[in-house]
C-alpha cells in the first residue's frame, strides 16, 4: 500500500473503529432514548435533511465560523506579528493577552449580548474575541522565529517593503499561520456553538438547546454529527492539506 493511500486509510479505519465503539456501547445499553445506534439515526436524519432544517441550520452555523474565522485570523495575524518585533509594544500587550486568554469564554459570550444585544454582530464578536489571543500568541513566536539573514538579505537588496512581506515574511510565518488556522476552526466552532446555544434562533447549536430541552438525544447526535461531518471534510480537504503544502519548503 503507497503512503498516502495508507495516509487516507488509517483516518477512515480509526473512525470506522469509533463507530464500532458506539455501536457496542448502544447495544450494551438497550435504551434508544438514551444512546441510539449510529444506524438508529438514519431515519430522523434523513427527515430532517427532507425538509431542509438540517442544511439551514448547518449554513448559518457555517456561515458565523467563516466570519468568526475571518476576522480572528486577520487580528490576531497582524497583532501577533507587531508583537513579534517590537519588544516594547510586546510588553505592553502581553499583559492583555494573558487577560483574555484566561477569561472563560461564557463570560465574554454573556457580556458581548448584554452589550450589543442578541445579535449576529454579537455573537461574532464574542466568538472572535475569544480566538484572537491563540492566533497573537502563535505569530508572535513565529515572528521571533523570523530568519535575521533573510531579513538582512531583503534589506541589501532593497527589497520594497510589500515585497519583502510577501516574498521573506510570510513564507516563513505560513507553518504558524497553517497551525493558528486548523486550531482556530477547532476552537471557533465549538464556541460558535455555545453562543447559538444562548442567545441565536438558528444554527445547530440552537437545534441542539431545542432538542435538550426535549430530551431527544437522537435529534442532538444528529445535528452534532452531521456538524462534525463538515469540519472533518473541511479539516481533510482544505487544511491539512495546505499546511504540508506551507512546510514544504522547510524539508526542501
Amino acid at each position: 500500500m503507497s503512503e498516502t493511500a495508507q495516509s487516507r486509510a488509517v483516518p477512515a479505519l480509526s473512525l470506522a473503529v469509533l463507530l464500532g465503539v458506539w455501536a457496542v456501547a448502544a447495544l450494551l445499553t438497550r435504551d434508544p432514548q438514551l444512546l441510539p445506534a449510529p444506524w438508529q439515526l438514519a431515519v430522523p436524519f434523513w427527515g430532517e435533511l427532507r425538509s431542509g432544517d438540517l442544511l439551514y441550520h448547518l449554513g448559518m452555523t457555517l456561515w458565523r465560523v467563516a466570519c468568526a474565522f475571518v476576522l480572528a485570523m486577520s487580528i490576531g495575524v497582524a497583532l501577533g506579528l507587531v508583537m513579534g518585533r517590537s519588544e516594547r509594544l510586546d510588553r505592553w500587550l502581553d499583559p492583555w493577552l494573558v487577560v483574555f486568554l484566561n477569561l472563560p469564554a461564557l463570560v465574554l459570550i454573556v457580556l458581548c449580548y448584554l452589550w450589543i444585544g442578541l445579535t449576529e454582530v454579537a455573537a461574532i464578536l464574542a466568538v472572535s474575541l475569544n480566538k484572537i489571543p491563540n492566533v497573537a500568541i502563535v505569530l508572535r513566536e513565529g515572528a521571533r522565529a523570523l530568519s535575521p539573514d533573510l531579513d538582512a538579505m531583503a534589506r541589501v537588496y532593497a527589497m520594497p517593503r510589500g515585497a519583502r512581506l510577501r516574498h521573506v515574511v510570510l513564507p516563513q510565518l505560513a507553518p504558524f499561520i497553517a497551525g493558528a488556522a486548523r486550531s482556530g476552526v477547532a476552537l471557533i466552532w465549538k464556541i460558535v456553538l455555545v453562543v447559538e446555544f444562548l442567545g441565536r434562533s438558528s444554527g445547530v447549536g440552537f437545534q441542539i438547546h431545542m432538542h435538550f430541552q426535549l430530551f431527544d438525544v437522537g435529534m442532538v447526535l444528529v445535528y452534532a454529527l452531521s456538524f462534525i461531518a463538515v469540519m472533518l471534510a473541511v479539516e481533510w480537504g482544505l487544511l491539512q492539506p495546505w499546511e504540508r503544502r506551507v512546510r514544504r519548503w522547510r524539508a526542501a
